[in-house]
């Protein structure tokens, strides 16, 4: 046990805080409408945190500083694309989700390409969106075990059962507000860090950046460099920029655990807001975090880096050795909150997509005002259930890098997604055959160039929305007495 009293006293009165205030949230909720949307009452600023929240997971936290620590902050690039991809979002997906009362993004597809298309969607989803958050769970594992000693199976145990119990209980707007107040403490944690560390440094930054360029350029932002191959150069302006926005397209407007956020909006002018709101946020962590790794190769004494190490352990065994007690527990309780707000928000999303996208499987009509509301809303707690076991499964899993390897599984999918979306956008002439086979063709290509290719993986989401695009507009050509667009 590294931890004392003190520094344990914080993260229990944190637990029991947050799922306190999470469970405060059953309070008022009638149907599905108030269990996966909140009622659509959430303002657009704790849209924003909320959608930042959910998009950082413990691993960003450990894995971008270790990302920097081994090598520099090229990664920034690739959030440039980010970025980008939100103003995109903005202009043309948030319109078209806000038109309709839509619970899951999947809904969109079912009105234009039926219901076939939407399970094949939604499934991907499901699938996708599993494995990744048995990677995140993985990622607090490892931090639990380092502050706590205990074992990493207990961990994900533990951090998962009190996710489960105010997700199951409060729903999507315990959802969004218990991400607001983790966001905070997340990124108040690491400036804590931030500061901590330029205090301990001789010399300070300046020290820092001299250290950091005699390490090879570890402060280097910019690669013009252009490949779509070497490893080497996975993060480069042009992956980065073109690939980010590729990938922020498809987790922020095809991927559920996002787009519920945005469906929760009371408006169209609330959504906008809040995506490009996030914008803002996401770029000044991400900033944040890959300092931090520069800042702990420095503290370290600007060790040899092993080639294919991983360096997730850095930032952990920093926060467990060096900082003070009190200020241990409120960091280490931040990452405790990343790793709440991915799992709850995951959990309520997952089940979402279980209920509304299969829901001859529930036995009731998805509608918020329905006779059977009641019934459908405790088959959605239900599912939340089911889900948090699956979750608890694939968080045991040994998975080797934590943050590329949850970004890589999300970009062999995503692109298949974002294709059949813009199919459905853009071409007039798709059908239901097409879009299923589009998107069927596009997922088999990306398994496919994961495995025996050497495309890096910050080009696969680009790869699969072109393959999905193609092969569903060709099928559409070659099969157009399938069905045409509604």
């Amino acid at each position: 046990m590294h931890l004392s009293p003190l520094d344990l006293a914080v993260l229990a009165l944190y637990l029991t805080g947050i799922t306190a205030f999470g469970v405060y949230f059953r309070r008022g909720q009638r149907n599905i409408r108030d269990y996966f949307l909140g009622g659509r009452t959430a303002p657009w600023w704790a849209l924003s945190l909320s959608i930042v929240a959910t998009e950082t997971s413990t691993l960003t936290i450990i894995g971008t500083p270790a990302l920097a620590y081994a090598g520099n902050i090229t990664f920034l690039q690739l959030v440039m694309g980010y970025v980008v991809g939100r103003i995109i979002l903005a202009v043309i997906f948030i319109p078209r989700f806000l038109r309709g009362e839509y619970y899951t993004a999947y809904q969109l597809i079912e009105k234009r390409f039926g219901a076939r298309a939407k399970s094949a969607a939604a499934l991907t989803f499901l699938v996708t969106r599993a494995l990744a958050e048995g990677v995140r769970i993985a990622a607090v594992a490892l931090v639990v075990h380092l502050a706590f000693g205990i074992g990493e199976q207990t961990s994900v145990v533990v951090i998962l059962l009190l996710t489960l119990f105010y997700t199951w209980e409060g729903g999507m707007k315990a959802v969004i507000w218990t991400d607001v107040i983790q966001t905070v403490i997340y990124l108040g944690g690491s400036a804590a860090a931030f500061f901590l560390l330029l205090h301990r440094i001789p010399g300070g930054w300046g020290q820092i950046a001299s250290t950091a360029a005699a390490a090879g350029g570890k402060l280097t932002m910019w690669d013009f460099r252009f490949s779509f191959t070497e490893a080497a150069h996975t993060y480069t302006f042009w992956s980065g920029v073109i690939g980010g926005t590729f990938l922020t397209m498809a987790s922020h407007g095809t991927d559920q655990t996002i787009v519920q956020r945005l469906l929760a909006a009371a408006s169209k002018r609330q959504a906008q807001a809040a995506i490009l709101g996030s914008a803002v946020v996401v770029f000044i962590q991400f900033a944040l975090f890959l300092v931090l790794g520069v800042m702990l190769y420095v503290f370290n004494g600007a060790p040899a880096i092993v080639a294919g190490q991983s360096y997730d352990s850095v930032f952990p065994t920093f926060i467990v050795t060096q900082m003070p007690t009190g200020l241990r527990g409120l960091v280490l309780a931040a990452i405790f909150a990343v790793a709440m707000s991915n799992a709850s928000g995951s959990l309520n999303s997952l089940a979402a997509s279980s209920v509304v996208d299969f829901k001859r499987l529930s036995g009731a009509e998805v509608e918020p005002n329905a006779a059977d509301s009641a019934k459908l809303l405790s088959v959605s707690r239900w599912m939340t259930l089911v889900w948090g076991a699956v979750l608890l499964a694939l968080g045991l899993r040994t998975w080797g890098r934590l943050l590329e390897a949850g970004l890589s599984i999300a970009s062999i999918t995503f692109g298949g997604l974002l294709g059949l979306f813009l199919l459905s956008f853009y071409n007039r002439r798709a059908n239901a055959f097409g879009a299923v086979t589009g998107m069927a063709v596009g997922l088999a290509a990306m398994v496919y160039v994961s495995h025996y290719t050497p495309l890096v993986w910050t080009w696969y989401v680009l790869a699969g929305t072109l393959v999905t695009l193609a092969a569903g507009s060709l099928a559409s050509m070659l099969h157009p007495a399938a069905g045409g667009s509604s």
